[in-house]
């Protein structure tokens, strides 16, 4: 079993960096492979609307000129989903949105597959960050991996994050949960057991203009 990591942060071994790797070393101990996608300082694009990913039916996004299509093709190969991001101005990173939004828009997201996140931040903020990318996996069907606490380090370098011991705490629980999933959902298809499928092939979309007049 495996896990994609996605480091949205545009420093690649920062304070994101040393939470996943928290996470990833509780994986680890649990038997479960890592990939890492580091988002570092390349410019992401964001999503454009165009619709070409739809119309093509390959479920990738266009614009290949970033990592967005590698991470769509490691996921179908991985288990689960963990994204982490730092905070910037009480929210997600503005690439790791990004990224995220062409990712789950092309590939339809990753049904039955667990997913979590984690956020870091010098002081505040990280809540709001941690609400806006853990509704990427609830709008999927992906289930939603807990912790102890929120999935949030504090800490403005590596060292102070390192001295964040209940974060820390909160980034190994976090690995054993994910691992304990998959490995749930690993026994499960064992069993016989899959994920519930649509009601039907296309999913019935609503909106509520109404003529006023």
């Amino acid at each position: 079993m495996k896990v994609l990591f996605i480091n949205g942060s545009p420093h690649p071994k920062g304070c994101t960096w040393r939470a996943l790797v928290e996470v990833s070393r509780a994986l680890n101990e649990e038997g479960i492979q890592v990939e890492w996608i580091p988002m570092g300082g390349q410019p992401v694009r964001g999503c454009m609307g165009c619709g070409a990913c739809k119309k093509s039916g390959l479920k990738r996004c266009i614009y290949g000129d970033d990592a967005v299509n590698v991470a769509i093709t490691r996921m179908e190969q991985c288990d689960g989903l963990i994204v982490g991001s730092p905070v910037h101005y009480g929210g997600a990173s503005g690439a790791c949105t990004s990224f995220l939004d062409r990712m789950f828009y092309a590939s339809g997201g990753f049904a039955g597959k667990p997913g979590a996140a984690v956020v870091s931040c010098r002081r505040g903020g990280s809540t709001a960050a941690l609400e806006q990318l853990q509704k990427y996996f609830m709008m999927n069907n992906m289930p939603l991996v807990p912790s102890y606490y929120w999935n949030m380090v504090h800490g403005n370098t590596i060292e102070e994050v390192e001295q964040d011991a209940e974060g820390m705490f909160v980034m190994r629980q976090l690995g054993q949960n994910m691992a304990w999933m998959l490995k749930s959902i690993d026994a499960g298809k064992e069993k016989g057991l899959v994920f519930p499928a649509k009601e039907a092939d296309q999913i019935v979309r609503m909106n509520f203009i109404r003529d006023c007049k």
